[in-house]
């Protein structure tokens, strides 16, 4: 869209003063999450090393929760770089245990292993009974789908690809302000503040975990703290810096996506409660018999076979997706995740006994088991916890649908294509997205377009060209369930999304 690239070259009087030209990088890559680095580790593979990696957060720290990275995220990983998938699954199988010897705290692998077979993630209707099963094992989604399935904290995903990359080359506490069309040297011009007071992120996917990540500085005598402003230049820009984007937003300023430039509510939230510590015995016998049986973890929702036991009915009769599902966990204290379609005011900002009465309230209009909204009345009010999910479409409507890229800047990951994590796409989604960034970035550094604005035009075109269309439709699979429908429909999608050879 020309009034989108237009932008770019507006003149926009520089905030800064007196900034150097130190250097232009030939990609810059804002974000440090998976997706962003995934994609650097991918250039320096195919020899382009004059990138730089950027990122708001102020240091590396454990937030998150776990990532599952099925067969489609982990082949376009294998593709983008063999040793980054490598480090992926070790980081992911790797048991470590620390522990205190003369003062010095000593780091042991105990063990390296692929996850029992005999785990699985089982879907299970209100009489206990099984509707679904999903193999938690590497080898038998290997053996399914030619490549295999593990489960990674966000972190240790993090920090298994940021050390592929030199030190150097990935700078926290660089929040991007502003970018604009450097005419004069031909590149982008991206600004940063760097500081401790971290701008508060209402769309974040981990929003407890990013709470206590970002305000940290809250603590520190309320002393403001004083704060660095620097400018890169580049001659693309890919940006990875998530569902809140702030390249996003300046990309989409003053046009017609202006509209497209925030995340909107998908429909559905999470109301979530990890840690249940006074469950009765008789309370968690019954749970644990008739729903977990063994297994780590569940999900019930209200879902029947049919007498042909290949279609699987919602009811009463509501739509897969407008039916409450309630995701149980059993490991040293037991703890559910709801997931219910409900409007974003009923769950945003709200915490404590709001939370209970909702999370009740819907599960009772679903007629959900008298034992499980036991278990929910007994969460403590200060351990409840809720997530709106946000999106980006990736199409309103045949006629609309907002670029990805403009000029010598794209879009990649949830700042392209946010979307709630029901199918699990998300950060496979993003490793498929620079697989083929990385893959159209090096074919523009073979035939030395850094400067070439029709080949740069081209490569982002053919980008969105063969990601848009797929991720239509893992976004309507995602919003809709349709794949949970039946047997069938659930095969079909595993085959559609985990099969294809990227090679």
């Amino acid at each position: 869209m020309p009034e989108i690239a237009n932008l770019l070259t507006q003149s926009i009087a520089h905030p800064f003063t007196g900034t150097a030209i130190n250097k232009i990088y030939d990609v810059l890559i804002v974000g440090a999450g998976p997706v962003g680095l995934a994609t650097a580790v991918g250039l320096r593979k195919r020899g382009i090393d004059n990138i730089l990696v950027v990122d708001k957060t102020r240091d590396f720290r454990r937030v998150g929760q776990v990532v599952d990275l099925l067969p489609n995220g982990l082949k376009a990983l294998k593709y983008v770089d063999s040793n980054a998938y490598e480090a992926v699954k070790i980081a992911s199988l790797t048991f470590v245990n620390s522990q205190q010897s003369d003062d010095k705290k000593t780091t042991e692998v105990i063990e390296q292993k692929s996850p029992k077979a005999s785990r699985e993630w089982v879907y299970k209707n209100f009489q206990g009974q099984t509707l679904r099963s999903i193999s938690l094992s590497f080898d038998v989604w290997f053996k399914k789908y030619g490549e295999g399935q593990v489960s990674i904290s966000w972190y240790d995903l993090q920090t298994a690809l940021r050390q592929l990359l030199p030190e150097e080359q990935v700078k926290p506490n660089h929040r991007c302000i502003n970018l604009v069309d450097d005419q004069e040297f031909g590149c982008v011009r991206l600004d940063c503040v760097s500081d401790t007071d971290v701008e508060a992120n209402p769309y974040a996917y981990w929003a407890d975990a990013q709470k206590s990540n970002d305000t940290q500085s809250e603590n520190l005598d309320n002393i403001p703290q004083p704060s660095v402003t620097k400018s890169f230049r580049a001659k693309l820009i890919v940006a990875a810096d998530g569902i809140n984007s702030t390249v996003r937003k300046r990309l989409y300023a003053n046009s017609s996506n202006q509209a497209f430039a925030n995340p909107e509510y998908s429909g559905f939230a999470a109301i979530y409660c990890r840690e249940i510590p006074d469950i009765t015995k008789e309370l968690r016998a019954h749970i644990e018999e008739k729903f977990f049986a063994g297994s780590p973890i569940v999900t019930v929702t209200n879902s029947d076979l049919s007498s042909d036991s290949e279609t699987l009915l919602p009811k009463p009769n509501r739509a897969l997706s407008e039916c409450p599902r309630m995701l149980l966990i059993n490991g040293q204290s037991m703890g559910y995740l709801v997931h219910i379609p409900v409007p974003e005011i009923r769950v945003q900002g709200k915490s404590g006994n709001h939370l209970l009465d909702l999370a009740l309230q819907e599960l009772e209009k679903a007629g959900f088991p008298d034992a499980l909204k036991e278990l929910v009345r007994l969460s403590p009010k200060e351990n409840m916890l809720q997530r709106p999910y946000y999106i980006h479409p990736a199409a309103f409507s045949e006629n609309i649908r907002p670029a990805w890229s403009a000029g010598r800047v794209v879009l990649v990951g949830d700042a392209a294509h946010g979307m709630p994590p029901f199918m699990a796409q998300g950060a496979n989604q993003g490793f498929e997205d620079a697989m083929v960034i990385t893959t159209l970035i090096t074919n523009i550094a073979k035939e030395n377009n850094w400067d070439n604005k029709q080949a740069i035009a081209n490569a982002f075109d053919k980008y969105e060209r063969l990601r848009r269309p797929f991720m239509e439709y893992i976004q309507e699979a995602t919003l809709t369930q349709f794949p949970h429908s039946s047997n069938q429909a659930w095969q079909e999608y595993n085959q559609k999304v985990h099969i294809r050879n990227f090679e």
